[in-house]
């Protein structure tokens, strides 16, 4: 495995040679991924109704919910569970029965309301299913922000089961310093936040109702890691996980940025230490022997065996990146929460080699202000790499007005471009509201499809980084240590998008940068990224489930090729 690392390094650090760009293999000459943050399929297209002739997976096909938000005749389905934690962490605890009503969510990160106390715009208690947000307040409301961490997420999944959402929230939190193994509680703030959805039926979320109905969604789409924005938006740079370095070698962090796990005192309560590093070839590492032992009982083998390096601590927590916009490297050590500079290659790296042209719109970019809310460094993914912050492609990295600016020629626009919205409309709970990334999308939307030269060549693929730990019904695939995680939405708006239609392949981050390496012919990025595994091969008696799991699809089958480009909205 170390082999593999090493051929990684060799790639990302090559000498770029300039090529002529290549030519696409398909009408598509210009992909504009859009990434919206911390959203469900479940969260957001929950009550999502087709148009005659479409399926979809979803809290309403199943019957988990009615039309109008209320518990449908399968209500059950999404029943939230409690467990035992005095035993230690496990992705799958011992269940000791079921809420008989779910706790009132908490307005923790809401901006504007108190955050250590319930939220008391919705009910002291609820139904033990998933309830519809807009019930209470507004589409636009700022609400809680659910936790979504990388040992969190594994056990709000279960296995599959999807009903330990609500008890990991409210079970499982920090350390109180030294007085860890004097307490037998810590507050966590969250309740039963995690399980609202928006309802479209009720007219949430009409955009994004409106371009689903135009063009193609995904309802198998995944975040690729378990856990938060910063290693997803990694994968969706790289198909891989993020790693600590020294000296452009594989390094061992601070101790106190590695997780640590710890049973308060009586058993009831799990906590950490709020470290971002595992390292998952270790048994003795937190959460690791438990994951493994899961891992153990699936009937296939994971990819690359895991994905899990010697001697390699993996990011698995947020942090930012350790250059500054302008590409000046931060000061490192205990105190700090930075990544170091990357050497694995990216997908930026393999576009330049190529010579295909490509630039990363970041939000508050320009601003400079490291404390800047309106700009999210770990966003601005390609600054995590020391092959892009060290040379000519630093230049590709640009604030979100210069796409205002670029969109407008079509001769010039680049082939791939990414755009991290600004933090105010990233659609994040808490401190963002998702009616303000629908009306980002919205004008991206409009602005591509006012240049008719652009548009009839181009892709707009709109995602979300992560799932933001809400509740999700769908099937997960775990594909190596680190992931799988939950369903999120993936909008193709395109001339040449299926009309729609729901595509039920199994997707998640690296299907992104398998359409690009096969739209325009690249090779893979390393031998350990997830863009190596095959398309799924998908059986009629389960649509979503992959028969030759791991399996990651190319986002091929949201497009017809065949057909003349259609016009926009």
């Amino acid at each position: 495995m170390l082999s593999r690392i090493a051929t990684a390094v060799v790639l990302a650090l090559s000498p770029l040679v300039a090529l002529a760009a290549p030519k696409a293999q398909t009408p598509i000459e210009h992909v504009i991924v859009v990434v919206g943050e911390n959203r469900t399929f479940d969260n957001l297209y929950g009550v999502y109704q087709p148009p005659k002739g479409q399926t979809v997976w979803n809290l309403l096909s199943r019957g988990i919910v009615n039309s109008d938000g209320t518990p449908g005749p399968n209500y059950h389905l999404a029943m939230q569970r409690t467990a035992d934690a005095s035993q230690g962490y496990s992705p799958t605890p011992r269940i000791t029965g079921d809420y008989a009503s779910l706790p009132q969510p908490y307005a923790a990160g809401a901006f504007g309301q108190q955050h250590d106390v319930p939220d008391a715009r919705f009910p002291q208690q609820l139904a033990n299913g998933p309830f519809q947000i807009t019930k209470y307040v507004s589409y636009g409301a700022h609400t809680g922000d659910p936790i979504h961490r990388f040992l969190q997420m594994w056990q709000q999944v279960n296995g599959g089961k999807n009903d330990l959402f609500v008890w990991t929230a409210d079970h499982f939190g920090f350390y109180l310093g030294d007085k860890v193994d004097q307490v037998e509680s810590v507050p966590t703030y969250q309740g039963a936040v995690a399980m609202g959805f928006y309802n479209m039926a009720q007219g949430d979320a009409p955009y994004f109702k409106k371009l689903a109905e135009q063009y193609s969604i995904a309802d198998n789409y995944h975040q690729s890691i378990m856990g938060g924005t910063a290693q997803n938006y990694f994968a969706l740079a790289s198909a891989d996980v993020a790693f600590y370095t020294e000296n452009g070698k594989m390094g061992v962090p601070p101790a106190n940025l590695v997780t640590q796990l710890h049973v308060l005192k009586g058993g009831k309560q799990l906590v950490e230490n709020g470290g971002s590093y595992l390292n998952c070839a270790d048994p003795n590492a937190a959460g690791v022997s438990a994951i493994n032992a899961y891992i153990s009982t699936l009937p296939y083998k994971l990819f690359n065996n895991g994905n899990c390096a010697e001697g390699a601590y993996y990011m698995v927590n947020n942090l930012d990146p350790s250059y500054t916009a302008d590409g000046r490297s931060l000061p490192m050590g205990p105190g700090t929460r930075l990544l170091p500079p990357q050497i694995i290659p990216s997908i930026g790296d393999a576009m330049s080699k190529a010579g295909l042209s490509w630039k990363w719109y970041s939000g508050g970019r320009n601003d400079g202000k490291k404390t800047d809310r309106e700009y999210c460094g770990m966003c601005d993914t390609q600054t995590f790499f020391h092959s892009t912050m060290s040379g000519p492609d630093k230049s590709k990295l640009l604030d979100l007005q210069r796409f205002y600016v670029d969109v407008k020629n079509a001769k010039t626009f680049p082939a791939v471009s990414v755009i991290a919205p600004y933090d105010s409309v990233s659609g994040h709970p808490g401190y963002a509201m998702e009616t303000g990334f629908e009306e980002l999308v919205q004008d991206i939307v409009r602005r591509v499809q006012s240049n008719p030269e652009l548009w009839k060549k181009t892709a707009i693929l709109v995602t979300f980084d992560e799932g933001g730990g809400y509740y999700d019904s769908g099937y997960v695939q775990i594909v190596d240590f680190f992931g799988d995680g939950t369903r999120i939405p993936l909008i193709a708006v395109s001339p040449y998008a299926r009309k729609g239609e729901i595509d039920h392949t199994y997707y998640d981050h690296a299907s992104i940068i398998k359409f690009i390496e096969r739209n325009w012919g690249l090779p893979t990025l390393s031998q350990r990224s997830r863009d190596n595994l095959p398309n799924p091969v998908h059986g009629k008696a389960n649509p979503y489930v992959p028969e030759n799991r791991p399996a990651i699809g190319d986002l091929m089958n949201m497009f017809d090729f065949s057909r003349p480009a259609a016009g926009g909205l």
